[in-house]
């Protein structure tokens, strides 16, 4: 894949360190046979927007960090492979990792797979469609 694009979406309890972060973002690259070089960015929710952890990931890794609103993760629910009850009772998504993949990816993205769970993160990878700019 010559070109990044790739976009994790991220979930994760409050205070996760940025290490349990990459690690688990990591993991789930490889079960997708990608590596850190096809990510365009990182995404999540507005409710994880100052989530420390998350964002000292973004910074490690270069990549800008992009927050979807209540209304872009609530436009991706149709399109989610996970639904828990537990996510949408703490964030109002299903899913929260793979609404703000999708969000961010932008119209006509896809996930690569359901979410990747590991220490209390969550990793969710859309694909952005072949004409995203």
């Amino acid at each position: 894949m010559g070109e990044a694009m790739i976009v994790a979406g991220i979930g994760c309890r409050r205070g996760t360190a940025a290490e349990t972060i990459l690690a688990t973002l990591d993991a789930a690259l490889a079960a997708a046979s990608l590596s850190r070089g096809a990510l365009a960015a990182l995404a999540t929710g507005a409710l994880k927007a100052e989530e420390a952890g998350v964002k000292e990931a973004a910074n490690r890794l270069g990549l800008p960090l992009r927050i979807a609103d209540d209304a872009a993760l609530a436009a991706a629910e149709p399109r989610l492979l996970t639904r828990s009850e537990a996510s949408h009772g703490a964030t109002g998504s299903g899913s929260l990792c793979e609404a703000a993949a999708l969000a961010a990816a932008g119209e006509g993205a896809s996930l690569l797979a359901p979410r990747f769970i590991r220490e209390g993160v969550t990793v969710a990878l859309a694909r952005m469609s072949g004409d995203h700019p």
